[in-house]
């Protein structure tokens, strides 16, 4: 949840307000939580499509999607990645894929992306040519070039580190602003960071407080 609650959040700044049709990329467990995310900060959704390798996991997430979003909008399970992306305003990818998924050519100017995927060397999603051409926003400039979105463009040389626009958290905090056109072509690529965990840890443990549940346990003896 916090993982998806991260990819909300980067959609709250960098995609487009007026967003209502979603692409899911994957259709996993991530999924779920990016469209939980996503209906809370873009309110109404009108159409999410959907594609994965394995059939069973597109119809599932189809059914789980139809249900949480009480019908509000169509859902439509794809043959292919290129048709599940064409006329998205969010593309969300959740795979462990080591090449491109989605290529340059299939996507629409400001189209804003959630990469999860790629979260360990040589891992890769999207057509590098997207990245040069789009506000690329990482939430750990160590991390990401390490491992995100952004690891093999640069070992390739097709793009720099010094490319990356800036942290989400830069921008959350007002230090530097999010999306500036309609036009512009976003990038979230997300690696996990503690920060994260520590927020939500810290809301959990409010929370049980407040409710009066959870147990007590003493670390140190």
């Amino acid at each position: 949840m916090r993982t998806g609650a991260a990819g909300g959040i980067a959609a709250k700044y960098l995609a487009k307000p007026s967003s209502g049709s979603v692409c899911f990329i994957g259709a996993g467990t991530q999924a779920r939580t990016r469209l939980m995310a996503l209906k809370i900060v873009l309110g109404e959704l009108r159409k999410v499509s959907v594609y994965d390798l394995k059939a069973e996991a597109s119809c599932s997430f189809t059914e789980y999607a139809k249900v949480f979003l009480e019908g509000d909008a169509k859902v439509k399970v794809c043959s292919s990645p290129r048709e599940a992306v064409e006329g998205a305003d969010i593309i969300v990818t959740t795979t462990p894929s080591r090449e491109p998924v989605v290529m340059n050519e299939w996507v629409s100017e400001g189209v804003h992306f959630n990469c999860i995927g790629a979260d360990a060397p040589g891992k890769q999603e999207i057509d590098p040519v997207i990245l040069v051409k789009a506000k690329v926003v990482v939430d750990d400039v160590e991390q990401a070039v390490h491992c995100g979105e952004i690891n093999v463009p640069i070992k390739s040389g097709i793009f720099d580190s010094r490319m990356i626009y800036g942290e989400l958290g830069e921008i959350v905090a007002g230090l530097k602003k999010g999306r500036e056109s309609d036009g512009e072509i976003t990038v979230f690529t997300s690696t996990g960071i503690a920060i994260q965990d520590a927020a939500t840890a810290k809301l959990a443990y409010e929370k049980a407080l407040m409710r009066g549940v959870g147990t007590r346990i003493n670390f140190v003896i």
